[in-house]
C-alpha cells in the first residue's frame, strides 16, 4: 500500500466526536469530489474506506442514501447520490445555490476543529501525497478554478504557504517543502503518517550525511595513494641516478621510511622517525624529495 493510500486510511478511519466536525468532512469529500451540483453530487475513488464512509456519512447526517458502483476491475468506486431531489437538498443545506460560482462556504464551520476536518474531506475526494522517501510533495487536484482559490486562501490563513499550477487541465494546490506537509498531515489529524514522514527525513539526513562522510574519505584516501606514489617515483628516480647516500641524512631517514610503507600516512611515518616529527614536518621532507627528484 503507498504512503498516500495510508495516509487516507488513517484519515478515513478518525473518529469525531462533535457533528459540525463530521459535517465538515463529509462537505470536504462532497464539494472536492466527481461531482457537486443541484443534480449530481458524487466522489470517485480507489479506496473502499472512503467510499464506505462518504456513503455512511451522508445516510446519519442527512439520511440520504446512495448507489455505489465498482469499476470492472475492481480499481474505482463510485458513490452517487441515488435520488436528484437528495442532491439538490444536499446542496442546498451546505449553503450553495444553483447558478453561482462554487466556492468553500465558510458558514458551514461552526468550531475551530471544522477547517481541519474539512481539509481532510478534501484530500480524501482529491489529495494525494509521494512518498518520502522518494519526494516531498502533497497536492489537491481542483476542477474548478474559483473553488481552487479558495482553498488556497483557506490554507493560506492557516499558515501552510500552499502553490499554484494549473495541469492536464485541472486546477492544482501543492505543497513541496517537508515541514509544510508535515504541517498539513498533522492538522488534517494524519499524525501517524506525519511521524512516520519525520522519521523518513531523519533516516535520509542520516544516509545522505554518511555518504558526504564516505566520499570525503574516498577523496582524501585517493590524494594519499597519488601522493605515496608521486614520492615513491621521486625516490626510485633520485637512488637510480644518484645512489642511496645523495640526500641529507634528514631527507634519506623519510625517503626510506616512505619506500618501506608506501600505504602508511604521513602521520604515521612522523611518528617512525628518530626523533619523531610532526605530520607537517614529514610533508615538508617529502616535497623536497619531489622537488630534488624534478631538478635531474
Amino acid at each position: 500500500m503507498s504512503f498516500s493510500m495510508n495516509v487516507k486510511k488513517e484519515l478515513a478511519g478518525n473518529k469525531y466526536e462533535s457533528s459540525c466536525c463530521k459535517r465538515s468532512l463529509l462537505y470536504g469529500m462532497c464539494i472536492f469530489g466527481k461531482s457537486f451540483s443541484e443534480n449530481s453530487i458524487s466522489i470517485q475513488t480507489e479506496n473502499e474506506s472512503i467510499a464506505a464512509l462518504y456513503a455512511a456519512l451522508l445516510m446519519q447526517i442527512f439520511n440520504i442514501n446512495t448507489d455505489t458502483k465498482i469499476s470492472p476491475h475492481g480499481r474505482n468506486f463510485t458513490v452517487s447520490v441515488k435520488e436528484k431531489s437528495d442532491a439538490a437538498k444536499l446542496f442546498k443545506a451546505f449553503g450553495h445555490e444553483s447558478g453561482g460560482s462554487l466556492k468553500i462556504n465558510h458558514s458551514n464551520f461552526d468550531c475551530e476543529k471544522c477547517a481541519n476536518a474539512f481539509i481532510a474531506g478534501a484530500f480524501l475526494s482529491c489529495g494525494t501525497v509521494s512518498s518520502p522517501e522518494k519526494d516531498y510533495h502533497l497536492e489537491f487536484t481542483v476542477a474548478y478554478l474559483n473553488l481552487s482559490k479558495s482553498l488556497l486562501t483557506m490554507l493560506e490563513e492557516m499558515e501552510l504557504n500552499p502553490k499554484y499550477l494549473y495541469r492536464y487541465g485541472y486546477n492544482v494546490i501543492y505543497f513541496k517543502e517537508s515541514e509544510t506537509i508535515e504541517d498539513c498531515l498533522y492538522l488534517m489529524g494524519a499524525s501517524d503518517a506525519m511521524f512516520e514522514m519525520m522519521n523518513v527525513k531523519i533516516l535520509k539526513d542520516f544516509r545522505n550525511k554518511a555518504n558526504r562522510r564516505a566520499n570525503c574519505e574516498t577523496a582524501n584516501i585517493g590524494r594519499m595513494v597519488n601522493a605515496a606514489a608521486q614520492q615513491l617515483q621521486a625516490i626510485e628516480k633520485i637512488w637510480k641516478i644518484k645512489g642511496r647516500d645523495y640526500l641529507p641524512e634528514s631527507l634519506s631517514e623519510v625517503a626510506v621510511l616512505r619506500y618501506e610503507n608506501p600505504d602508511m600516512s604521513l602521520s604515521e611515518l612522523a611518528a617512525l622517525c628518530n626523533p619523531p616529527l610532526s605530520r607537517s614536518g614529514v610533508n615538508h621532507r617529502l616535497k623536497r624529495i619531489v622537488d630534488i627528484s624534478e631538478e635531474l
